[in-house]
């Protein structure tokens, strides 16, 4: 008993989790997956911008918060988006959360696979979890959104 308390503080002195998985703080990011090349909002969505394309999702940190995803509502490609207005949603098991575009511009493609296979988001929120694609409107507003160093 005496061991596992002084493990506990020890841990605690360090500010590391007894937990398998690590702990992700609501107020730091540092332990979720941000990477290098993306683009990020502080709505934790990203965009990752590949010539005329934009691809959009939400961070790894924001899947987390969220927990198990039962449903994604996404909007149907032909429509447009305008930079910090919802899109879309996402249901958690524990709530529902709107989504919001980080730029402007024409939906050129939606992820279909969420509608049968939400959990994407959760298992792969920046490779198969990605929600839509954006002919971008004002390609400028990609410069307002933070990098990774940033966004961490």
């Amino acid at each position: 008993m005496a061991l596992r308390m002084w493990a506990s503080s020890t841990a605690n002195a360090l500010r590391l989790s007894s937990a398998t998985r690590p702990h992700f703080s609501p107020l730091s990011r540092c332990f979720s997956s941000v990477l290098d090349g993306l683009k990020y909002a502080n709505s934790h969505e990203w965009v990752k911008h590949e010539g005329s394309v934009a691809t959009v999702g939400i961070t790894d940190h924001a899947q987390d918060h969220l927990g198990e995803v039962v449903f994604v509502d996404l909007p149907e490609a032909g429509g447009s988006v305008t930079k910090a207005t919802g899109f879309g949603a996402v249901e958690s098991v524990k709530a529902t959360s709107d989504v919001n575009s980080p730029i402007s511009g024409e939906i050129v493609e939606v992820n279909s696979k969420l509608s049968e296979t939400p959990g994407l988001i959760n298992s792969s929120p920046y490779e198969d979890g990605w929600m839509i694609k954006v002919k971008p409107s004002n390609p400028s507003e990609l410069d307002s959104l933070m990098g990774a160093k940033e966004y961490t």
